[in-house]
């Protein structure tokens, strides 16, 4: 069965990024990128279970500015784990040429049946933003998150998941410490 993941990295105090949508944060930290020793086996055996990718525009945006794949578009494959992807967003954006994307806008609810039969018997990574993860929770939708959270507070930025979901629906199923970095695993129920 399809589950809809949410996996990502997060400061102590809850951010995705900070106030520019900027990651620098968990660059500075030593093992803050996926193919780092002490993240490396976890992530992939994260991707191996993943159908399909799903973002938000922020989060797109932020991978296009990061990994030149406008001028480069292998760089998009690499980018997105050479994983198909839906982008969520009501603006027109560039697409890297030949990227594996399906542009859709509206309610997360009216795109469920495509991104699950685009997953096949994989799993959704839900990639990001916050927000548009908050609304997959909203529509039911969001079974696992996944955070690393860093040694790092920020004090503002962009919010891990700003919806209230409270212990009745968060079930702590696994901690592991992986270098200075906390990998937390919370089942999300209705």
């Amino acid at each position: 069965m399809t589950r809809f993941v949410f996996n990502t990295a997060a400061t102590l105090d809850g951010f995705l990024a900070d106030p520019d949508h900027s990651l620098t944060w968990l660059f500075d930290v030593a093992g803050g990128t996926p193919d780092a020793p002490e993240h490396a086996d976890h992530f992939g055996t994260f991707l191996e279970g993943i159908g399909v990718t799903v973002l938000g525009s922020s989060t797109y945006e932020w991978l296009l500015r990061e990994t030149g794949a406008l001028q480069d578009p292998a760089a998009w494959t690499d980018a997105i784990s050479g994983k198909p992807a839906f982008l969520f967003t009501s603006r027109d954006l560039p697409v890297p040429d030949g990227a594996d994307l399906t542009v859709v806008s509206g309610a997360v609810e009216d795109q469920l049946e495509a991104i699950r039969a685009r997953a096949g018997d994989r799993d959704v990574w839900l990639m990001g933003g916050g927000d548009l993860v908050g609304q997959f929770a909203d529509a039911g939708s969001l079974d696992e998150i996944q955070v690393s959270v860093a040694p790092v507070t920020l004090g503002a930025g962009q919010p891990l998941l700003p919806r209230r979901l409270g212990a009745d629906r968060l079930h702590l199923s696994g901690v592991e410490q992986r270098g200075q970095f906390a990998h937390l695993t919370y089942r999300v129920g209705a």
